[in-house]
């Protein structure tokens, strides 16, 4: 009997203590999000918070010092937390978290981003931020330009006084790329946007401040190509131990380095066994690259590349509809545009959706990186061959429908908590647009016949191919001792892309290592797609799985797992 009412007491006081925990822990991340936001404001405003408008990051090394010391203090609180004292729901938020903080603690003591990577700096100052969505009168929003204008004496002087010699060759040379391409957007694409402001006293104060800012880039890109590129070195690698750790920590991965390796090398096989039967469907009696240099070859002119993609994006979304793929909770369209200059030299295309508390600018941008005028004929037409009219396709599915766009629109919609709007995964935002391109052509897009098919097959299947290279690239360029160069060439055999596509992949695998988890990503959602189907059975369906994948923030996969899977077994069978 009092084996009874103490087990009765128990199961009544369970829900008390799960309240009082899933309270404290809301604190504990609140906590961290204001900190998080203090430390890194354009990420606050870019998000929709705009109370941080017209603050730029401090990055002077007592300010460093300060958020390694705070971020040390929250892996520390976390780890001590009673996690198992909380509800479902937040026991997932309380992963994430800690998933977060270890990234951002990466950054300092593990890739050392502020000590290491002089495009931290550059990166940090994005007075676009301001111009591309219209939350408040762009009046109000150059005040806030002109504000973080001011404030670039001090970025770039703490970038001066933390970066140390050497630098890694690559590095330095993207950054004066795209430091440049910032101060490019200065002097051409920031005065075309606020030429609608007739206020002179406006426009004298963002002349002095934007001229503070072209001083400061122009001098720091000179200042990196005189005082560090002649000390620069080859080596970029962040070694096995660093590199495992940023897969375990980041992604809840407990795969090895060369477990991952030796998938990547299978898939990538696989991948180039399919590339190779589309060939031969759409003509059997040419090599196979002789069929792809066909496809590549047709391709926009470089005066019609943005409008050419553009035309196709709306037939892609209504399919998506049509065959009740994915639901699309907007109706508001991705607009196809430029990537600005400043991001030109990291970027091939990208998508800028609005943040998740964002109230009025709404606008969505699908970024296409044009050809350089300044390149040769030759390095051009290299260019628009990755933009061939099959690939351009399945570049706008991977990016607008039902890829980044749509789950931006899903994570904007959602119930999710407020943490798991603002911190993700990259293997999931990624893994998730990556996957898509496989599974709309699966669904039968573009199959009106089976010389096309295999076309949009064959562009599909490289784009595979080239998430692959990255994935077996990045794990021997960090593990090993692959080169630049090597890895160059990896992509020129391995996904056939020309020298001058397959450099910039290589030279974005020595300081973006995460690029594996496109495909690491793509895997993992294919494996929780085939479990998810057999717990189902006749109850699934392709909208519902993505419907109720989207519905749940962006967390790392294998937390999804947990979400989705009533198997506590599978849950670590992510790969």
């Amino acid at each position: 009997m009092v084996a009874l009412l103490l087990a009765i007491l128990v199961m009544m006081s369970a829900p008390l203590f799960a309240a009082e925990a899933d309270q404290k822990f809301q604190a504990v991340s609140e906590e961290y999000l204001q900190g998080y936001f203090a430390f890194y404001p354009t990420t606050a405003v870019k998000l929709g918070f705009h109370e941080y408008d017209g603050r730029l990051a401090d990055f002077r090394r007592e300010a460093l010092d300060r958020e390694y010391s705070r971020l040390k203090s929250f892996d520390q609180r976390l780890a001590d937390f009673p996690a198992d004292k909380l509800s479902d729901e937040l026991r997932i938020d309380y992963q994430i978290l800690r998933a977060a903080v270890k990234e951002e603690l990466f950054r300092f003591d593990g890739s050392e981003s502020f000590f290491r990577n002089p495009m931290a700096y550059p990166r940090a100052f994005k007075p676009s931020v301001y111009l591309t969505r219209s939350w408040a009168p762009l009046e109000s929003r150059l005040k806030s330009i002109i504000a973080i204008e001011r404030q670039t004496p001090q970025l770039f002087a703490a970038a001066r006084a933390n970066l140390r010699k050497p630098l890694p060759r690559a590095f330095v040379e993207t950054a004066i790329k795209v430091t440049d391409g910032a101060a490019d957007f200065l002097e051409k694409d920031m005065l075309e946007a606020i030429k609608g402001i007739t206020d002179k006293s406006l426009l004298a104060e963002f002349e002095v401040a934007n001229g503070i800012a072209l001083r400061e880039l122009r001098g720091y890109s000179k200042w990196l190509e005189t005082e560090q590129m002649p000390h620069a070195q080859q080596r970029f690698a962040l070694g096995r131990d660093k590199f495992s750790r940023l897969i375990r920590e980041q992604e809840l991965v407990d795969a090895t380095p060369e477990q991952i390796l030796e998938i990547g090398m299978r898939e990538l096989k696989r991948e180039q066994e399919v590339f190779r039967a589309a060939g031969k469907v759409i003509d059997p009696n040419k090599p196979v690259m002789e069929v792809f240099a066909t496809i590549q070859n047709d391709h926009p002119t470089a005066a019609n590349l943005i409008p050419d993609i553009a035309k196709n994006t709306d037939s892609i979304r209504q399919f998506i509809l049509d065959r009740r793929i994915c639901s699309i909770p907007s109706e508001v369209r991705a607009v196809v545009t430029e990537t600005p200059s400043y991001s030109r030299a990291t970027s091939f295309a990208s998508m800028d959706s609005p943040g998740p508390f964002e109230k009025a600018g709404k606008e969505a941008f699908y970024y296409v990186t044009p050809v350089d005028p300044n390149w040769t004929s030759a390095q051009q037409k290299e260019w628009l061959t990755a933009f061939n009219y099959y690939t351009s396709d399945v570049l706008s599915i991977h990016e607008a429908y039902p890829g980044h766009y749509v789950q931006h629109l899903h994570l904007n919609a959602s119930p999710a908590s407020r943490l798991r709007k603002i911190l993700g995964s990259y293997a999931f935002v990624e893994g998730w647009a990556h996957y898509t391109e496989q599974m709309v052509l699966d669904e039968g897009f573009a199959a009106q016949d089976k010389i096309q098919a295999a076309k949009y097959r064959m562009a599909q299947a490289d784009e595979s191919l080239l998430r692959y290279c990255r994935l077996c690239c990045s794990i021997q360029m960090h593990c090993g001792d692959m080169t630049i160069d090597e890895a160059t060439k990896f992509f020129q055999d391995n996904c056939y892309y020309a020298e001058q596509p397959a450099r910039q992949e290589a030279t974005r695998g020595s300081f973006d290592p995460g690029y594996l988890n496109y495909s690491l990503g793509k895997l993992m959602i294919f494996k929780l797609r085939e479990d998810w189907q057999k717990q189902e059975g006749d109850k699934f369906s392709m909208q519902r799985f993505h419907d109720t994948m989207l519905s749940h923030g962006m967390p790392q996969i294998p937390l999804l797992r947990q979400i989705m899977l009533k198997d506590k077994s599978q849950w670590k069978s992510a790969l």
